[in-house]
This record gives C-alpha cells, structure tokens and sequence, in this order.
C-alpha cells in the first residue's frame, strides 16, 4: 500500500503562493499517476491537478494559469506551486496516488477520485483577504 505524506500548508494572504509536496513510499513511483484534491468547507472534494507517468498535466479551470504541478521520481514526490492565491482556493488539499488508474492509463493526468488508491492526510491552505 502506497503511503503519502504532504507537507507545505499554510497561511497566506491574497495574492500570494506557496508550495505543496507530496512524498510518496514505494518503488514504482514513476509509473503513478498523481492528483491533487482540495476540500473547502461544505464543499465536496474536487479535482485540482493531476501529472501522469509521461508528465502530461491537467488542471481545473479555476487553477489553470496560476497553479503548476511537477514531479520528481528521483525523491518520489509531486509537488503543487500555487501562486497568486484568492481566498476561494481555501481548502483541505489532499495528495493523491493511482498506481492501476482504473479505466485510464497512468501516463496521463487522471481526474475522477475512484480512479485513486491512495490518499495523504490532507494539509490545510488558508487565504486570507
């Protein structure tokens, strides 16, 4: 079982960024798709950003611009740089691992949570105004 561990929450004012890693354990990486998640209060989970195997990206039209999603196999971490930050982006984000992908092929991007087998513990990213 793939286990994640993310780091790099925090509070910060409109406008600006920070910088969210995901560690994952395991062996075989390289050939996940990785996703990131955010969960705002009474809001369901939604897709943020994800990377496959080949590094292709995918981002939600809410980030796209303004967010950048990266990988690095040799540290087994995926990284999410979040940058001129509103307070709408307030929210739990959660790391996410697909190592199967369900229907998709993890080299590329996968949106749909089922399609992920393993979560982190979520970090907590707070914009104020």
């Amino acid at each position: 079982q793939v286990q994640l561990v993310e780091a790099g929450g925090g509070l910060v004012q409109a406008g600006g960024s920070l910088r969210l890693s995901c560690t994952a354990s395991g062996r075989t990486f390289s050939t996940y798709s990785m996703g990131w998640f955010r969960q705002a209060p009474g809001k369901d989970r939604e897709f943020v950003s994800g990377i496959g195997s080949t590094l292709r990206t995918a981002y939600s039209d809410t980030v796209k611009g303004r967010f950048t999603i990266s990988r690095d196999n040799a540290k087994n971490t995926v990284y999410l740089e979040m940058n001129s930050l509103k307070p709408e982006d307030t929210a739990v984000y959660y790391c996410a691992a697909s190592a199967s992908c369900g229907s998709y092929s993890c080299t590329v991007p996968v949106a749909p949570q089922y399609a992920y087998n393993a979560w982190g513990q979520g970090t907590q990213v707070t914009v104020s105004s």
